[in-house]
């Protein structure tokens, strides 16, 4: 049996950055305000689609690291209630290419009339609080 081999700390070199932006999915993309171009709200973040291998497959060594390829949103509220996930022909793709920055909100590069996912936000703006006393104006 081979001695093990002590390694001074001043002798490790950190581990190279990926490429491009690094983000912690949980904390900066889930459950954020997603805005258009011009500052409308267009829905929250719920689920994000990877790249990559599929869930329980087993993954090579030396495969790329998976990359985020849309923003998943839809009617969730069900699911966190009571569990389970909902079908994803029920889920409304964002592509990622459409997302400008992240940041507190999540910023798109385009209006929200170019999107599904804004529907709910424009029948809770025209049918909700439009009927709302002053509801009609911007503050």
């Amino acid at each position: 049996m081979s001695k093990p081999v002590r390694i001074h700390p001043r002798n490790v070199r950190p581990a190279p950055r990926p490429a491009g932006l690094v983000l912690d999915a949980q904390l900066h993309l889930l459950d954020r305000q997603v805005l258009d171009v011009d500052g409308v709200p267009v829905t929250t973040v719920d689920d994000l689609e990877l790249s990559g291998p599929e869930p329980d497959e087993p993954i090579p060594e030396g495969t790329e690291a998976p990359h985020i390829t849309a923003l998943l949103t839809g009617p969730v509220l069900g699911t966190r209630i009571f569990g389970g996930r909902p079908p994803s022909s029920r889920l409304i793709r964002i592509p990622w290419s459409v997302v400008a920055s992240v940041d507190t909100v999540v910023k798109l590069g385009v209006r929200s009339d170019s999107l599904d996912a804004s529907w709910v936000e424009r029948w809770l703006r025209n049918h909700v609080i439009a009927r709302i006393p002053g509801g009609r104006h911007a503050p």
